[in-house]
């Protein structure tokens, strides 16, 4: 891995990663475990929910914590015989908006699916990387905008 930056300097970043289709986020979650350092954030408390669904309330009391600048999701929402996926995938992604809204605190959504495969989910493994850029990207602007 090529050596870091300092992008990241001072934000310190918890991540929530779903047990569900594990195979699928624990790879999601190392890479963003690597990004986070690779960015120069402090990675802070690192989180498993049952599933993407229970991500909200998880956000919510990693915020309430007062020492976290920002938080990455990441699962994966891969499609069943049912609409189940999309149910999942639109709640929980609305829920992670509104809250990062409420607290004014970056949310990356390194959430694939809904409607995709195990194999389109393991593509999208560098997802994770994705969002971890963003929420410090975000996380500078806010911070210049709040000057």
């Amino acid at each position: 891995m090529p050596k870091g930056n300092a992008e990241g300097a001072g934000m310190r970043i918890a991540l929530v990663a779903s047990e569900f289709n594990y195979d699928v986020t624990y790879a999601m979650l190392e890479r963003a475990k690597e990004e986070v350092t690779f960015l120069g954030a402090r990675l802070g408390p690192v989180v498993k929910t049952p599933g993407v669904y229970d991500m909200p309330l998880v956000v919510k009391v990693l915020f309430d914590r007062g020492d976290v600048d920002a938080v990455v999701t990441l699962g994966a929402v891969i499609e069943g015989e049912t609409k189940h996926d999309e149910v999942v995938m639109n709640q929980a992604a609305r829920k992670l908006v509104d809250l990062s809204v409420e607290y004014g605190k970056p949310v990356g959504l390194g959430i694939s699916g809904p409607g995709e495969t195990r194999l389109q989910a393991q593509d999208r493994i560098e997802n994770a990387a994705n969002a971890v850029r963003a929420v410090v990207k975000l996380g500078q602007r806010i911070a210049e905008i709040r000057k």
